[in-house]
């Protein structure tokens, strides 16, 4: 049912992932990916037979420019996009997402993501937890699953689930891992999430970043998630809690993923599209501002 589009991010494959699907009603899309991949999500549109034009319906996990940051030019094709009511006026206005992410990643911003352009109100349908939307005879529900970020909605389709971030990021065969970018990541909230995607008939999850994970490695892909996201929390709080320097901790932070990963077998060449697809010192600024949070409330 679900086919994968590789938008060989940064000429990398396995790194980000669009998500088509066909319907009686015609083709609908999951996920952007950037515009700097645009050319490469065309390119797979038309291998099944498809060009933007043709998709009426893109729904968004959440606005992060790498799963969102096209979605402006498959509105202009002719889709309305569905997302969670917190990016809404994001993806309206672009300005201070364009603004935030340009702090992070300055002279860079064009390279990795490209052009990012408002999308008309009229093509923007925000949908409530739980809200299902039916395309011809197929139903897509949307979960609120907040935790990677407050805008997050993972999309169901009978047994299957298109998870953007919430379900972690896995590349092959190597371990999941949490991306935990700044400013919204809060543990609890996603730990529920996992919980909630734990009760329901899955058959299939679909990582953004990347893949599909089926059958009896579903329960077993979500537990090791939760373990991680805690590890990884548990060891920022003591460097929260003494005043470290996110600058000089980044390099550490980093060695440490790294080296649990390439503990578990991770070549360099799979280190690399982890770092690409989630890049660990974003990781560092996340986890602080979390720690930072949790511990005044």
């Amino acid at each position: 049912m679900i086919k994968v589009i590789d938008l060989h991010f940064l000429d990398k494959s396995d790194t980000i992932a669009a998500f088509l699907a066909e319907t009686s009603a015609g083709p609908i899309l999951f996920e952007t990916g950037p515009y700097s991949t645009f050319e490469h999500l065309k390119s797979g549109l038309a291998r099944h037979g498809y060009k933007p034009g043709d998709i009426d319906h893109v729904f968004l996990t959440h606005i992060h420019l790498d799963h969102a940051g096209a979605a402006w030019a498959m509105a202009e094709a002719g889709a309305t996009v569905y997302l969670h009511p917190f990016g809404k006026a994001h993806m309206h206005d672009p300005s201070k997402l364009v603004a935030s992410a340009t702090r992070i990643y300055g002279d860079d911003m064009d390279r990795l993501w490209g052009a990012m352009k408002g999308i008309p109100e009229s093509r923007l349908k925000t949908i409530g937890h739980e809200e299902d939307i039916k395309v011809g005879g197929t139903t897509i529900k949307a979960w609120h699953t907040p935790g990677h970020a407050v805008h997050h909605i993972a999309w169901q389709i009978d047994g299957v689930l298109i998870a953007g971030d919430v379900a972690g990021v896995k590349i092959g065969d190597a371990p999941v891992v949490p991306p935990c970018p700044p400013p919204d990541i809060n543990v609890e909230d996603w730990q529920r999430s996992i919980k909630l995607i734990r009760e329901l008939p899955l058959q299939e999850i679909y990582l953004t970043h990347y893949g599909r994970i089926a059958g009896a490695d579903v329960p077993v892909h979500l537990d090791e998630l939760e373990s991680e996201l805690l590890a990884w929390a548990e060891w920022m709080k003591p460097h929260y809690e003494k005043g470290s320097d996110p600058k000089a901790l980044t390099p550490k932070f980093m060695a440490w993923v790294q080296s649990r990963l390439s503990e578990k077998g991770v070549s360099e060449a799979t280190l690399e599209i982890y770092e690409n697809a989630n890049p660990s010192w974003m990781s560092v600024a996340g986890l602080m501002r979390y720690w930072k949070k949790r511990l005044a409330d």
